[in-house]
């Protein structure tokens, strides 16, 4: 199972997480987030980091060109969209960058409708709790409301993963369900403070759940 680790404000840590394995790096551009990090890394600094692991740049409403602007600065492999950007937006987008589109989710949201309009226009999904503002919440995404879905696009499966999710996040793999599932992203319950990553207890996590 791939893993993607959120927030990363210090090249260092992203370098760490790059040795010990995880896959997809993410950078926030939204500047009301704690881990806003368009003043900590600069693009210069940012293509010097790593080699193999993916760099995700997180936008919520962001313009069009400010969005273009910032993938080719910081050499961005993917974006992840977490705003109300339309089909039509993610589309434009998909024709230079893979996009991710999040859905934050109640626990009564028709999820296959919410996402069956952006299945032509996203290359993946986020499946997100539903929480007061745009971005990550740290709330728990309860994964039974996926249980009986049908998603036939790449998702990500975030929303609250904490380090004792091991076993449950295992056991949903091998549910129909999951048949898609391209990786897990873990947020803030994974840090020191916002924006520093507790390594040590990322690098339990992937070993864990890689066995």
């Amino acid at each position: 199972m791939r893993v993607k680790v959120c927030g990363m404000t210090l090249p260092e840590q992203v370098n760490a997480l790059e040795e010990m394995g995880v896959d997809l790096a993410g950078f926030i551009f939204y500047p009301k987030s704690p881990r806003y990090m368009g003043l900590k890394i600069a693009p210069d600094k940012m293509k010097k980091i790593g080699g193999r692991i993916g760099k995700v740049g997180v936008f919520v409403n962001e313009t069009y060109e400010n969005i273009m602007k910032t993938v080719e600065d910081y050499r961005l492999d993917m974006v992840q969209l977490h705003g109300d950007e339309s089909e039509r937006f993610c589309d434009k987008l998909s024709d230079y960058v893979t996009v991710i589109k999040a859905f934050r989710l109640g626990i009564n949201d028709p999820i296959e409708w919410v996402a069956r309009p952006y299945n032509e226009y996203a290359d993946m999904f986020m499946f997100d709790t539903l929480g007061v503002g745009y971005g990550g919440t740290g709330k728990k995404l309860d994964i039974n409301i996926l249980m009986d879905k049908q998603i036939d696009k790449l998702f990500l499966l975030s929303g609250g993963v904490e380090p004792g999710d091991v076993a449950k996040l295992k056991e949903f793999a091998n549910e129909p369900v999951a048949k898609k599932l391209f990786a897990v992203d873990l947020g803030n319950k994974f840090e020191v403070v916002a924006g520093v990553k507790d390594i040590n207890m990322i690098e339990s996590f992937v070993n864990e759940l890689r066995k």
